[in-house]
């Protein structure tokens, strides 16, 4: 009998929808770079760095900007939060040319605007 997990499924926010839909106008190939975030997210590994101080399992990933050729440095970040093995919610997403950083009060704030958490 193998050894089958269950499919992990991956959801956004509201505000990740927002961003993501507001960043592609800029970035044509952020879609594309998002690829190879989500492809690691559901074979099971949590890329990027655990956000400490909130009771949640949160990570912050850097991504590569395909459009500017500057590194992951220069590029995406997207938090997400892994609720269950199987359940990993992509929370905001957002350029680092844009904002050097999201608190942790803020993505708390837009989980519970989507009553996840």
């Amino acid at each position: 009998m193998p050894n089958e997990s269950a499919p992990i499924e991956i959801t956004l926010t509201s505000r990740f929808r927002k961003n993501l839909k507001k960043l592609s106008k800029r970035y044509r190939l952020i879609r594309s770079d998002l690829e190879p975030l989500i492809s690691q997210l559901q074979s099971g590994k949590l890329p990027g760095d655990q956000i400490v101080g909130s009771g949640l399992t949160l990570f912050k990933v850097r991504l590569k900007n395909s459009n500017i050729q500057k590194g992951k440095s220069a590029g995406y970040r997207v938090v997400y939060y892994t609720k269950t093995k199987e359940k990993i919610t992509l929370v905001t997403i957002y350029s680092k040319s844009d904002r050097a950083d999201v608190s942790v009060s803020e993505v708390e704030a837009i989980l519970t605007e989507d009553k996840i958490g």
